[in-house]
């Protein structure tokens, strides 16, 4: 896999939607009206300046204006990371196809099901106060994108040691113990005889 399309595919996914819409307009200059009003995401406005060579694996100035210009000191930090090390994440940190799935679908159940209490939660699975103020500064008004961006972090952090059963247990600790039971019910039985 391309290390620097897997890259991209992490800055698009840590985004906020305030922030893509930040990205789009300072794309202003560079790409269309009608192009821009399609992009629909990170990975799709990334594709435009790919196509447009903006941007490639040995052309960040761009990106790391944009991201400069977002105040994403992280997503820049990766980007440095990058480039010293031709790579941004080892494919031998990140959990497996399956394991991964098995998350998601975790994260969707937990999403639905745990309200105002989110932060509890978060800060269970490790992540700091810094990260979870960052989170919802970038979402302010929706509590349930502010836990989906959470638990993405907690993804990101853990790579191939983030565990769905860590979820269950951190939700266990929080007397979280009917979202625990749904995931272990809809989530848990998709995880036999699959390995």
């Amino acid at each position: 896999m391309d290390p620097f399309l897997t890259l991209l595919h992490s800055v698009s996914s840590s985004l906020s939607d305030s922030e893509l819409s930040s990205l789009k307009f300072l794309c202003r200059g560079k790409i269309g009206k009608r192009k821009l009003e399609s992009v629909g995401s990170g990975g799709e406005l990334f594709l435009i300046l790919l196509e447009q060579q903006l941007i490639a694996s040995d052309k960040l100035y761009f990106l790391e204006g944009l991201l400069k210009s977002i105040k994403r000191e992280d997503l820049l930090s990766q980007l440095k990371q990058f480039v010293e090390e031709g790579e941004v994440n080892a494919s031998d940190d990140q959990p497996d196809v399956h394991e991964k799935r098995l998350q998601e679908a975790a994260i969707e159940v937990i999403c639905e099901n745990v309200g105002r209490d989110w932060k509890m939660l978060i800060r269970k699975l490790g992540i700091s106060e810094v990260k979870m103020d960052r989170i919802v500064a970038a979402n302010p008004f929706n509590l349930r994108e502010q836990l989906a961006q959470s638990l993405r972090e907690w993804q990101k952090w853990k790579g191939k040691d983030a565990k769905v059963t860590d979820l269950i247990k951190a939700l266990r600790s929080c007397h979280m113990n009917l979202v625990a039971d749904r995931v272990e019910q809809e989530i848990l039985p998709l995880n036999t005889g699959t390995r």
